[in-house]
């Protein structure tokens, strides 16, 4: 009897004639996660990956593999051979392990998935079910239960009883290149975490306005950028002094259309940093109507740039939504701390809200946009985070 850990793949195993290459891009993510603590095997057995470890650290490797995008369920469970004679003490130390003064009930729930195993299904559960009964002071529960024991029958036999729930969707890099504008307020990095959750491969591009915004500001990016690896692996970061666009910006320009106009040259920048470094899409965390340059008409505005796909997926969220989210990926203390990014240099009293595109092109006309734009991306620091 052998104490290891198995992982639910979800909808990954769906993936039919490409399921390998996504289950062998969510063994390489978990390996990541774990590599500083070690590992003696890693194994497929009917469609689950099972990790086996030094016992010592089965409990820090699930808490840790819970973040592994691609994984529904981490469970730990014992592993015997397909013989009986050590079923029932696995079943009562996975019981005893599980339980507490507050269970009452039961429920055994086993899959024969392989079926040339002698015992069916359903005489697993009855066995389960006898050896729990006949040893612990609990009642069978079939609707309601306190706990569950779960019976898998593959290769070995699995038996487990708690389920920690994982994060799903799919693995890292299995959807192509993403370049998140990542800002230094709540809702980027909520939207690069849910982009990276589609297996999407985040890399990020900030704006700053230095020295009219602090280094401190900066370095909150690259704080928030350090949390999103636990998801995301390595992020570079492209950072980029927007004040030189934005002093041209305020010279030639109606004032009310700074931000508009500041927020069309961010996204001329990131869609040639896109192309040079093959990025296929550009995220942002625009949400609909929640700043001036978000009402429709300001996002029709922006848009009209992006020749290339760009991901909203906070555009339909309400705040509190977002806010849940950066709590539950531990960016939402980090993303208010009071430090004020680009976006407050030169900020309008009165920001325009039904912007035209036409009015937009015409006031460009005074700017050298692509002089602003080269001229920023060749000054332009990268910055690796781990």
């Amino acid at each position: 009897m052998k104490k290891i850990i198995s992982l639910s793949l979800g909808e990954v195993m769906l993936k039919k004639n490409n399921r390998k290459t996504f289950i062998d891009n969510v063994i390489k993510h978990a390996k990541r996660m774990i590599e500083d603590i070690g590992y003696e095997e890693i194994y497929l057995d009917m469609g689950k990956v099972y990790i086996v470890a030094a016992e010592s650290d089965i409990e820090e490797i699930a808490t840790r593999l819970v973040d592994v995008f691609g994984i529904v369920y981490v469970s730990i469970c014992y592993r015997i051979d397909k013989r009986m004679d050590e079923f029932e003490a696995a079943v009562l130390k996975c019981f005893d392990e599980s339980s507490n003064e507050a269970t009452k009930t039961f429920k055994a729930h086993a899959k024969r998935t392989d079926k040339s195993f002698e015992i069916k299904s359903m005489d697993l559960n009855n066995k389960i079910g006898s050896i729990v009964l006949s040893n612990r002071d609990v009642k069978v529960d079939v609707h309601e239960p306190d706990l569950f024991i779960y019976c898998d029958v593959k290769k070995y036999i699995y038996i487990y009883s708690v389920r920690l729930k994982a994060r799903g969707g799919l693995p890292i890099g299995s959807n192509g290149k993403g370049l998140l504008l990542l800002s230094g307020g709540i809702d980027s990095p909520v939207a690069g975490y849910l982009m990276a959750k589609r297996g999407v491969k985040i890399d990020a591009l900030h704006f700053h306005s230095y020295p009219f915004t602090s280094k401190r500001a900066e370095e909150k990016v690259h704080r928030l950028a350090k949390i999103l690896t636990r998801y995301t692996e390595d992020i570079k970061i492209h950072s980029i002094n927007l004040l030189p666009i934005q002093k041209e910006i305020n010279k030639n320009c109606p004032e009310r259309e700074m931000t508009i106009i500041s927020r069309r040259f961010m996204v001329r920048i990131a869609r040639e940093i896109s192309r040079r470094e093959n990025y296929n899409s550009i995220i942002t965390g625009e949400n609909l109507g929640q700043v001036a340059s978000q009402t429709i008409d300001g996002l029709n505005v922006t848009n009209d740039l992006a020749d290339m796909l760009v991901f909203r997926p906070l555009i339909g969220m309400d705040k509190v939504n977002i806010i849940d989210i950066a709590k539950q990926i531990k960016t939402f203390e980090t993303s208010i701390e009071p430090f004020e990014d680009c976006c407050t240099v030169f900020l309008p009293k009165h920001p325009i809200l039904r912007p035209k595109i036409e009015d937009i092109n015409l006031s460009e006309e005074k700017l050298d946009i692509n002089k602003l734009v080269n001229d920023a991306i060749d000054s332009m620091e990268i910055i690796n985070i781990k």
